[in-house]
């Protein structure tokens, strides 16, 4: 394990949390995560961008549900529900997401957040914060202009009229902060206040388990993987373009689709779109895999890639030391 919490470990936690599986695609994060809601009275909530869309199913990966939404009889929310022509966004995953975590446990039962979307993660686990919106650098150099003008306590009283709580927290000679609550107010038409109130404080509230494959040989499962489901991706994407879409929707932005628009459009050969999705998908594993290592706050346990039940046995063994308990 590469962050062992020792203190946590050797006296568990103070309640029971929701508790996130994460890792690259193809890991095996939907295998084990069924397996511990089996084990811990637990359900699903998908945290994967892709498997949201309805229809775009050959290269998602959605775990396979019967018609009450339980796998292998493990409730499993947020799959196959959206159509592939609308966005969907961090904010709108929280916006679902949080609910279904106190219903969940309303239920005395374990939320398992599941999935490689990194962002969605972040935003349950840090809040709207971590969904501020990036720097502008020309409406910053705008207020920075007004701000040599007509003085910080201008600025200052600019953000007193759109944001009083961020003008009492904020000082007027902190030029930076303030120019950076006004930017966000700006950009995004919220007070930066908001993301402050909705952000989350407790570290304990949830954990994370993190698979972890050497390199290269998940870079063989990866390659095995996209050729088993290019001929699928091809029919799948042949069948719906351009009779119910154009392709250029939301949901063919996805690895494999995004190739497979090529090829209906005569770019590139089959054989070149199967390469470049071998090695579109490499590269998106590499990025999961370093962000999840960097970004994830909170307690976080490696897990060994490897079959599905020695990672369950890894797993469970860390959940009942930190005194996890199976709520019936």
């Amino acid at each position: 394990m590469e962050r062992i919490h020792a203190q946590i470990l050797n006296r568990g936690l103070k309640t029971n949390p929701w508790i996130a599986v994460v890792g690259p695609t193809g890991a095996g994060k939907t295998e084990l995560a069924v397996l511990l809601a089996k084990e811990f009275n637990g359900e699903i909530i998908s945290a994967d961008s892709r498997q949201i869309y309805k229809l775009l199913d050959a290269g998602t990966a959605k775990p396979e549900r019967d018609s009450q939404g339980r796998c292998q009889g493990v409730v499993y929310h947020l799959v196959d529900f959206l159509d592939p022509k609308l966005p969907f966004n961090a904010g709108n995953f929280a916006a679902l997401a949080n609910p279904l975590l106190l219903e969940i446990k309303n239920r005395n039962r374990i939320p398992l957040i599941v999935g490689g979307t990194g962002l969605y993660l972040k935003t349950l686990s840090q809040g709207l914060s971590a969904m501020l919106p990036q720097a502008d650098s020309q409406v910053r150099e705008k207020l920075l202009n007004l701000g040599a003008e007509k003085g910080r306590l201008f600025l200052h009283q600019e953000l007193q009229k759109i944001d009083p709580l961020a003008a009492e927290k904020i000082p007027a000679n902190n030029i930076q902060r303030v120019i950076r609550a006004l930017e966000v107010y700006q950009i995004s038409k919220r007070p930066i206040s908001d993301f402050w109130r909705q952000e989350k404080k407790d570290s304990e509230d949830f954990l994370t388990l993190r698979i972890e494959w050497p390199v290269e040989i998940l870079k063989q499962k990866l390659r095995e993987r996209c050729i088993r489901m290019w001929p699928k991706i091809l029919e799948e994407t042949t069948r719906l373009v351009p009779k119910n879409y154009c392709g250029e929707e939301p949901g063919f932005q996805s690895l494999g689709y995004s190739q497979a628009i090529q090829c209906l459009k005569g770019e590139i050969s089959p054989k070149e779109g199967l390469e470049k999705f071998i090695k579109e998908t490499h590269s998106y594993a590499k990025r999961q895999r370093t962000w999840f290592k960097h970004q994830i706050k909170g307690p976080v346990f490696e897990i060994k890639g490897d079959t599905p039940s020695l990672m369950f046995s890894e797993a469970s063994a860390i959940l009942k030391r930190l005194k996890i308990k199976n709520v019936p």
